[in-house]
């Protein structure tokens, strides 16, 4: 039953993201890049936390506030003396008796002026802006981890699978030689050479198969889904690497002030400066209003108490022996310390941007060069291949041939990861994901 509505989930999930579906079939999950990063946004255990720290800032921001507000309480108490009495020295005989006595008291009070308060109140509300923050922060880094996964699973899968279509490639190899060999065309080396390099290609197919599982477990891992959820990755790895804008990112302007990260440290340095606020306000009077009703409910034969009282209560810091000074010492070298901590984050970005244009750009011209390369040693590989055939050039002459272009292959791989993930990074950067 669970798996059946959680296979309804992700029929939903696709209608609305437009990139998941499943055959029920294959019992497989069709997944977009869109569409992943659309599920971890609402299924991540981090980012769930993250909201759910930004719900208990609201409700601490609440509480604050609340304590500011009129207070209300009620007791109920009795007293039984066990018929005590009480004789006056000045009046000889005259005994006074305790009887049994309850109350009923109900008491108002309001905090009319407190500079502590005040600067809490403002505090809290900047407590709940870095929580929201944070999780912006934290919406940043499940993206970029998702579609970094996403991109590790595409070229791993893509690595594998052009291994296997050149080993296949070198299996219908292997069997001609063979039959060249039986005719006296092609000599016994040559069938040898080519079945190590079958073998060998055979073991780092096994290999890419494992790396493959790895990455899709990744991708499940950052998405918020089961270990053993089967996955098929939909977007083509060519296709993602045409629709990327890479020359926009490069020219795109960097306001730091919109990077999350700076936002969080400003946000911090702001919650320093009014941490020495709070410490400066408890130089400062508090003032307090009160009302107190008293019902007797069991009266004493003797009672004088009003039933009503009504005043104020100022409370007046007078000396504490430099305490409060110390307090606000330290708060101040605190915020010292923030402003310091965010003036080496600016610094940090300016040049982190450079790096980043820098890398993106450099990976860019590697990618076209890996590219052109990858073609040219097919074309070598396709030549000398033909010519094998015809008995024109050695088996090593083949066998070296198609290393190249193994090693062409793995190259431009490469390249495109570090293109895809140095533009990942850069929109990482300008908050742009």
């Amino acid at each position: 039953m669970q798996k059946i509505v959680f296979m309804k989930m992700f029929v939903l999930l696709g209608m609305l993201a437009g990139g998941v579906s499943t055959g029920m079939a294959q019992a497989e999950i069709l997944l977009s890049l869109d569409s992943a990063r659309h599920y971890a946004l609402e299924h991540n255990r981090n980012l769930m936390n993250a909201g759910l720290a930004v719900d208990e800032a609201e409700a601490r921001l609440k509480e604050t506030i609340a304590q500011g507000l009129p207070q209300v309480n009620a007791t109920v108490d009795y007293s039984n003396f066990f018929g005590s009495t009480a004789t006056l020295g000045a009046m000889p005989g005259f005994e006074i008796e305790f009887n049994p006595t309850s109350n009923l008291v109900v008491s108002v009070s309001q905090l009319v002026f407190s500079g502590s308060y005040i600067v809490g109140i403002q505090s809290a509300k900047l407590y709940k802006e870095i929580t929201q923050t944070s999780r912006e922060q934290s919406e940043t880094d499940i993206l970029a981890q998702v579609t970094q996964a996403y991109y590790l699973g595409l070229i791993s899968q893509k690595h594998r699978d052009q291994m296997a279509a050149n080993l296949e490639n070198l299996k219908a190899l292997l069997e001609k030689t063979r039959a060249m060999v039986d005719v006296g065309i092609a000599e016994e080396v040559d069938y040898d050479q080519l079945s190590v390099q079958v073998a060998m290609l055979e073991d780092a197919l096994r290999a890419a198969g494992r790396q493959v599982k790895l990455a899709l477990n990744m991708l499940r891992l950052q998405m918020g889904l089961h270990a053993d959820t089967p996955l098929v990755l939909t977007d083509a790895l060519d296709n993602i690497v045409e629709r990327t804008d890479f020359e926009g990112s490069l020219i795109k302007p960097f306001s730091i002030e919109q990077n999350p990260g700076y936002r969080m440290m400003a946000l911090q340095t702001n919650l320093a400066e009014k941490q020495v606020d709070m410490e400066r306000a408890a130089y400062l009077p508090t003032l307090a209003g009160f009302y107190n009703f008293t019902e007797k409910l069991l009266k004493p034969e003797f009672d004088i108490t009003p039933n009503h009282v009504i005043g104020l209560n100022l409370s007046i810091p007078v000396f504490s022996s430099g305490v409060r000074q110390a307090r606000v010492n330290q708060a101040r070298i605190n915020l010292k310390m923030a402003e310091n901590q965010k003036d080496l984050l600016y610094e940090q970005l300016l040049i982190q941007e450079k790096q980043l244009r820098y890398n993106l750009n450099n990976a860019l011209e590697q990618y076209e060069s890996q590219k052109n390369n990858m073609r040219v040693a097919r074309r070598v590989y396709d030549n000398i291949h033909d010519k094998y055939q015809q008995g024109l050039v050695s088996s090593l002459d083949l066998t070296t041939a198609n290393n190249n272009y193994l090693q062409a292959e793995n190259s431009y791989i490469s390249a495109t990861l570090q293109l895809l993930e140095a533009h990942l990074d850069m929109d990482r950067l300008l908050n742009a994901l």
